[in-house]
Order: structure tokens, then sequence, then C-alpha cells
């Protein structure tokens, strides 16, 4: 333990922001935890081989989760939901022992300077308070002060490893000033739709046709592991216990899930990638260890399972017809579109100034329209997000006609209307403040690519 933590009062500031250390997962989750019985004799995962404890995993899963409050503050209530817990547990664990292998280290010192630098344990007059650093650790990240030092030990190595993987990260002068057009330069576009919806509404396959389509494709209709399973929640694991002995009228009843897929939510519990990989290793009839998620304690036992298999015909018929009449429907978008761009490049051959987008797109079947202006970033009504179509109207020259564009909406082929010139002197103004954002956006996507790469190569297997 830091004693010396508990007398010191004044420290340099070394204000670090957690948030850009770990990259949050934004998925339905509600955090939890797992418990380890004295039956157990299993493992919450793999790091490149080394075995995961649950222990270990819980503890990081709770570090995780005192970073959240640290980040989020009062809000952690209203997006606690979105944040997956779990996964930037995993990425923690990932991260620590990348951080290990290369040597890097956090002392004593760094570690007391750290948590009395932090304003949540100042007084208002910019001091650190003892008492008030103990409060906060019961009462709000509900941990010992060894555990929270460890923590921020931790905290303090992984910040170190950012720096040293994201120190070479640099800026060209085109970067920036592509980057800054991006935010302050506005498009506006001519454009051919071929809406993949708009032939969907005429194609009425027969039997045999989606009988043929689903023999071809039909490893797209496989189904993943899944699993029927009996559960019983409590507030305590104590409740689950004396259910189980028989000992105390608890009012406890099992319930059941229903189906579900080792990569769905459990029904009526919620999405939890470590829960259901101990489902998965549980044998028909057989009892998971007491499970604690959220604030509430769960008991599972595996009714039925599933294997990854084909289904018949007869049972996939609707979700055959469907994906038939969506790749029906692509296919003739993509033939109309095609035949448009060829009428429109004959056209223009013969006279550029003739191409006229709403006269050629009538003569094929096909719809035209024009945007107002928007940046990149925004969305187009009717179209969806602009990114590709200001990168790729950016370039054209007055007059000329795109490729054809491909959209989950359908096919497009757009021509500029109007663009709009970015402020160089607003941008000479702002050049300094900008890329110094810029910096630490690159930075920061150079450290999730970091992530990726680290997580394949420690192999990580639950």
């Amino acid at each position: 333990m830091l004693k010396e933590l508990r007398k010191k009062k004044n420290a340099k500031k070394v204000w670090i922001i957690l948030s850009i250390i770990i990259v949050p997962a934004f998925i339905l989750w509600g955090s939890g935890s797992l418990i380890r019985s004295k039956e157990e004799a299993t493992f919450a995962g793999k790091i490149a081989g080394r075995k995961i404890s649950f222990l270990e995993f819980r503890d990081a899963v709770d570090a995780t989760r005192n970073q959240a409050i640290m980040q989020f503050g009062d809000n952690l209530p209203e997006i606690q939901k979105y944040v997956n817990l779990e996964a930037q547990a995993w990425e923690r664990l990932i991260l620590l022992n990348e951080a290990k292998r290369r040597k890097i280290t956090a002392s004593n010192r760094e570690v007391i300077e750290q948590i009395e630098d932090y304003p949540f344990f100042k007084t208002s007059k910019g001091q650190f308070d003892n008492r008030l650093y103990s409060q906060m650790l019961q009462y709000t990240f509900h941990t010992q002060p060894r555990i929270f030092e460890e923590q921020t030990r931790q905290n303090l190595m992984l910040a170190k490893l950012y720096k040293e993987v994201t120190n070479s990260a640099s800026l060209t002068e085109q970067e920036i000033q592509d980057e800054y057009q991006k935010g302050n330069e506005e498009i506006s576009i001519y454009y051919i739709s071929s809406a993949i919806s708009d032939f969907a509404k005429d194609i009425a396959p027969k039997e045999e046709e989606l009988k043929d389509y689903f023999t071809r494709n039909s490893i797209q209709f496989k189904q993943p592991l899944s699993f029927n399973v009996e559960y019983l929640a409590a507030e305590s694991e104590e409740k689950i216990r004396d259910f189980a002995r028989g000992t105390k009228d608890t009012n406890l009843s099992w319930k059941e899930t229903g189906w579900f897929s080792q990569t769905e939510a459990i029904p009526g519990i919620g999405w939890s990638p470590q829960i259901s990989n101990i489902i998965s290793k549980l044998e028909t009839g057989k009892y998971s260890a007491i499970i604690q998620l959220d604030k509430n304690y769960y008991i599972f036992r595996l009714k039925e399972r599933k294997e990854p298999h084909i289904p018949e015909f007869e049972n996939i018929k609707d979700k055959a017809g469907q994906a038939f009449i969506k790749d029906k429907s692509k296919a003739i978008a993509k033939a109309k579109i095609e035949d448009c761009l060829k009428g429109l490049k004959e056209l223009s051959q013969k006279n550029p100034k003739a191409v006229d987008f709403d006269k050629t797109a009538k003569e094929f079947g096909l719809k035209s329209g024009a945007t107002g202006l928007f940046k990149f970033g925004s969305y187009i009504e009717g179209i969806g997000a602009s990114d590709s179509f200001w990168l790729k109207a950016r370039g054209l020259k007055e007059g000329e006609f795109s490729q054809i564009m491909e959209e989950p909406a359908g096919f497009f082929i757009i021509k500029l209307k109007e663009k709009t010139q970015f402020d160089e002197k607003k941008f000479l103004n702002e050049k300094l403040q900008f890329m110094q954002k810029l910096l630490d956006q690159k930075k920061q996507e150079y450290f999730v690519k970091f992530i990726e790469g680290l997580k394949r190569k420690a192999q990580l297997l639950f």
C-alpha cells in the first residue's frame, strides 16, 4: 500500500485523459462481473496462451468501470448500458500484457502524484484531501485504496504505452488542408439513382426458383451454435445457495430463455459473450457457477443445444425468399444503371453539353435529382451518408459525371452542381489548433489499429 499518499498534500499536476487510452466499444451491454466458486475449474479466457482467471478478469472489469466513472462522471448511469465493460476489460489486459513485455513501469512516486492531481480528490482550494479521497473510494468507486492505487499504476503504464506507440504519428501539410476542407467546404450534386427497393416489389419468385437459390447459397443460411437455457436470478448469491439447499423459502423459480445463438443477447438478461461462452461449455443438464451480472446473481442450466447447421428448406423458406428478392432486385438495379451509364457516355461523346441527367434517367426508368449544399460527414436526405458522394464529387470537373457508385441503398451516377471554397485566411488563423486536434485523432486511430493487431497476435480465446 502507498502509505505516503495519506500524508502528502501537494504534488505537480499530471492529469492524464484516460478516455484516449482505452477506446470505448459501444454495443448494448449491462456491466457485469463473474464470481468464482469453490468448485470452479475453468478460466475466463487466454491471452497468448496464458490463462486469465475469472478473478483477474473481474479485477480488469472493476478497473475499467472505475475508469468509466472518472471519464463520464454523473453521466455514467445514462450511457452505462451502451458501454461494453467486458470488451474494454479484455483490451486492458492485452495492453497491460504488452506494457509489461516492453518493461514499462510506473513508480510509487508517479502513482502518488497522479492520485493527488485528480480534481475529484481536491478541496475547493485545489488541495488534495485525504478524507475526501477515502470517501470517494468508499461511496463512488466502491474500491479499497490499495486496489485503486494499483489500478492507477496500470493506467500510468497504459498512458506510457500510448505515448510510446503513437510518438511517431505526424501529419503532412496536404493532410491538414484536406481534412480542413472536409469540415469547411460544401458541395452539391446532380444524381441518377437506381434504388434496390424500387425493383423489389415486382419480384415474385416461384417455389422452384427459391429451392434452386437455396441450394446454390445454402451456406449463407447456416445457423450458429444456439442454446435453450434455464436460469435462476436473485439479488444475492446466498439466496441462490439457499434455494439449491432447500433450506429457506426464497420465492425463486426457474425461468427459461428460449433459443438464442452464441452471438445474440441472452433473452431476458442481456448481451454477454463471456456468459455465452460459459454456457457453450456446459453439458446438457449441467449447471454453471454462480455469476454476477449488474446487481443480480444468476445460475444457468443448459436445457438444450443445437450445433451449427444448415436448416431444411421448408424451415427457412421465408428467409430464403427475402434473400432471393434482395439479390434479384440488386442485380436488376445494377443492370439498369449500367445501361444508363452507357447511354450517358454515348451522349457525351457526341456533345458533352447535351448530357441531361433528368431526361436520361427517365429513358432508362430511373430517378434523378439534385441536392443542396452539404459537408463531408453529413446526411443527404433520400440518399444517405454524404462521405463517399462528397469525396467523389470533389474530384469531378465541371460537366463531368462519375462512374457507378455502389451504396447500401443502390447505385448512383453523380455530377458536380456547386462547390464552395474554404476561407484560406480563416484556415491559417485556425491551423495550429486544428492541426493539434487532427494529430490527436490520428494518434487515437493509430492506437486502435495497434490494439487490433495485439488482439490478433494475442490469439484471444474465451
